[in-house]
This record gives C-alpha cells, structure tokens and sequence, in this order.
C-alpha cells in the first residue's frame, strides 16, 4: 500500500479527519439531522464546492434509478449519506448494504429502514470478494484522497465479475487530490481530510493503470457515471455475501433479519 493510501486509511480509521476529530462532530452531521443545508467542501484556497445536502436527503432521482437498474446481485452503497439508495434498493427488493464514516449518516439510513454500517471502506467489511455491486456516488470516487487505494480496495470487495458504478465531476477532466474541510454558510468548518475529485476521463486513467476495464459511461440530470470492471475477472453476477456482524445497524420495524442465504435483510 502507498504511502498517501496508508495516511487516508489511518484518516478514515479515525472516523474521516486527519487529527482523529469524528465526522460526527462535523457540520456535515448538523445538515444531514436537519435535511439541509448550505454546505460546502473547502479547500485550503479559499474554493468552495457546494454540496447537494438537500437532494442527498430526498427519495431517489431519476438518474439515481438509472443507476440503481444497472446494479447486479448484492450492492454495497459505499459513503452511503443518509440512505437514499440503500433505501431505494431495499423496496425494489434487492439486497444492500451502506457503510459511512458519520454517525448522522448511518443514523439517517436506519430511519428510512435501510441497513447500515459506522465503518470505513478500509476496515474490515462484511462479505469481502462477494458483493454484485460497489456505487462510489456523489463524488465518494474521492475517499481517501487516493483513487487508486480506493480503486484497488474496491477490487478486493467485488466478487469476480463485480462491477463498480462511480459518479464522476460532470463535464471536466479533473484529477485533484487535495485536503478540504465542510463548511457551513456561518463559517463553522469541520477538519481537515482527504478527498480526491476525478472527472471521467481521469477515473478512466486511473482504472485503466489499476486492472480495470470500462464497460460504460452515461450521462444524467447533469451527473456523470461510469461501470468498471477488473479486466483480470470473468463476466458474471454474483449474488452471495456475508450479512452484516453483530456492529450493522438496522431498522427492527421496517427490515426484517437476514436469512442464512441473504446478505442484508430485505424491505
């Protein structure tokens, strides 16, 4: 593992900051309890990037649904927020899990009776090398500030032939990796930790040098998508993987337990 792969584990490890503060103490966790925002992402520059609080907090979109159509067997939602796809999925039936680094977040899945994990993609995870899917949207292509760690931890979490959907920054070939804090419109600012922003094209690259292979891109309510492949697995859907260990999180009134042969439970 690189040396920045290493300091974004340790970083995630802690809970999404680089001097060990948990995002739960961060203004995200404020606007996610409450629905709302203005929220940004800021650099050290002074550049902010708004973050769609609201519409994370709504029912699924439509280009969401497009995205959820393409998933294969059991889904992990990947820096889930609060839930809107994992709870999609659960009424469509299908099998799914979120994981998220903030307390609100994962707080916020349980309430829309979605099942979910406080737990980063670099600790260890339920049903390792067995999931369908891995989404990375809503810019979670940036976790860790290192997409290549990020893309070679997402390998390791597929099932052969798994297939990994990422949302890329709509219409620019960036490729940033950066430290940010969120920020609020009073000035309050969360820690610092690491993020990358990656454009198409530079997901494209970055996949292409770590084993992957595209198997489509498309467009949507100005968002921008790509399904990867490990160009080293066969073609297939999977559908088995472990259910959450006893730390998953759940709603006991809207999902029911997990059967022996199901990952999470269904809606």
């Amino acid at each position: 593992m690189s040396g920045v792969a290493r300091v974004a584990e340790r970083s995630l490890r802690q809970g999404g900051s680089v001097d060990g503060r948990p995002w739960s103490a961060d203004p995200y966790s404020d606007a996610l309890r409450n629905g709302r925002g203005p929220l940004f992402l800021r650099r050290a520059d002074g550049w902010l990037l708004p973050l769609e609080v609201e519409r994370w907090c709504a029912d699924a979109d439509a280009a969401d649904l497009e995205v959820l159509r393409r998933c294969e067997g059991a889904v992990l939602d990947v820096g889930c927020g609060p839930g809107r796809l994992v709870a999609a999925l659960g009424v469509r039936g299908r099998r799914v899990l979120g994981i998220d680094v903030s307390e609100a977040a994962v707080a916020r899945t349980v309430a829309l009776g979605g099942q979910a994990l406080h737990r980063s993609v670099f600790e260890p995870l339920p049903g390792e090398g067995r999931w369908g899917t891995v989404l990375l949207i809503d810019g979670n292509i940036g976790i860790g500030g290192d997409p290549r760690a990020l893309l070679d931890r997402t390998a390791q979490l597929l099932a052969p032939g798994g297939l990994l959907i990422a949302e890329t920054v709509a219409g620019l070939d960036v490729d940033e990796q950066i430290h940010v804090r969120v920020a609020d419109a009073h000035g309050t600012v969360g820690t610092a930790f690491p993020w990358a922003r990656l454009g198409t094209p530079a997901l494209l690259r970055h996949g292409d040098r770590a084993g992957w292979r595209a198997v489509d891109q498309w467009s949507a309510d100005g968002r921008s998508f790509v399904a990867l492949r490990s160009r080293t697995a066969c073609s297939s859907t999977y559908s088995s993987a472990e259910p959450p260990n006893s730390t998953a999180v759940s709603s006991s009134q809207r999902v029911a337990k997990p059967s022996a042969d199901r990952p999470v439970a269904e809606v």
